[in-house]
């Protein structure tokens, strides 16, 4: 009967070391990201993309020099107030494509007719520790009252 526990404990030992080995990872590895202020969003990403995506509500990548930026969109809202942040993100592989899950949280204003009545199109850029950029992105929303 020990010996079984032996074997098995020694399996196991054996079967994490070639995971590690060979960089095989049990389910989504996290992502780590920071906050880039609206001032320091490169201009790259404020001047040429931004106009194109601004109307939707999606969460995108893209890379401008070394770095990789992954921008979260909420699209066109009828006053200002309502926010976005990203919360975390997740990097996971199958068949040999990469996905980014990127969990954003929105905020609505409590009161919007006491703001200014004037489209507003709520956004927040991130600059992700990645390589390179994901073949896929989905987004997950959290709407936080």
């Amino acid at each position: 009967m020990k010996k079984q526990f032996i074997a098995i404990g020694l399996a196991a030992v054996v079967l994490i070391g070639l995971m590690v080995y060979f960089g095989i990872s049990i389910g989504p590895a996290r992502v780590d990201f920071q906050q880039i202020s609206e001032k320091k969003i490169p201009r790259e990403i404020d001047a040429e993309i931004m106009p194109e995506y601004r109307e939707l509500e999606r969460a995108f990548a893209c890379r401008v020099g070394d770095e990789v930026y992954v921008v979260v969109t909420r699209g066109t809202k009828p006053t200002t107030g309502f926010e976005v942040s990203v919360d975390k993100m997740e990097l996971s592989a199958k068949d040999d494509k990469s996905k980014l899950t990127v969990y954003a949280d929105f905020a609505d204003p409590e009161h919007p007719e006491r703001l200014a009545q004037v489209k507003s199109y709520p956004y927040t850029v991130v600059r992700a520790d990645m390589k390179g950029l994901p073949d896929e992105i989905e987004l997950k929303v959290n709407y936080i009252k």
